[in-house]
């Protein structure tokens, strides 16, 4: 089974990966590779203050995907909220073909997408929730017991 590596803070072992995608207001195509290459940056930024971790962002001319890691004291709206009214300010105080495209002080479409991302599919989980009943010695449930071979700190089994 593959590893994942969890993070851990006072009172919580956790992973939560989200994918993110922005969309431009109207689909305008404004993002070109200079905003984009900015708001990568802004993105990068903006998820290092709420204490986030960004895995990948990428995008093209309407539209930025962003994969990343949040703890669990974040609540990804206020995060996504924070994150749009900041690379929509400052893109577009930066780049006058943005300011330009909109009548308004506007870049992103008011609506977004965000779904839960990595770790074990939905059947693998829903497997391993019904089969909570059937054993209850912790050994029988697949955690690693202290001291047993291949008990590792910050490492969690999934299915694949």
């Amino acid at each position: 089974m593959p590893k994942q590596e969890l993070s851990s803070s006072n009172n919580a072992v956790y992973r939560i990966a989200l994918h993110l995608v922005l969309v431009t207001k109207y689909r305008r195509k404004v993002l070109t590779p200079k905003v984009l290459a900015r708001c990568i940056q802004l993105v990068e930024t903006t998820c290092g203050r709420w204490g986030s971790t960004v895995l990948e962002c990428n995008g093209e001319a309407d539209h930025v995907h962003v994969l990343m890691e949040i703890p669990p004291r974040v609540r990804p709206s206020d995060l996504v909220n924070n994150m749009k009214t900041v690379t929509s300010r400052l893109l577009r105080k930066e780049f006058e073909a943005v300011r330009r495209a909109y009548r308004k002080p506007v870049l992103w479409s008011p609506s977004y997408c965000i779904v839960s991302a990595g770790g074990a599919s939905l059947d693998v989980l829903k497997t391993y929730v019904q089969n909570q009943q059937a054993s209850t010695k912790k050994e029988d449930r697949g955690y690693p017991q202290p001291g047993a071979a291949g008990a590792k700190a910050g490492a969690c089994a999934t299915g694949s």
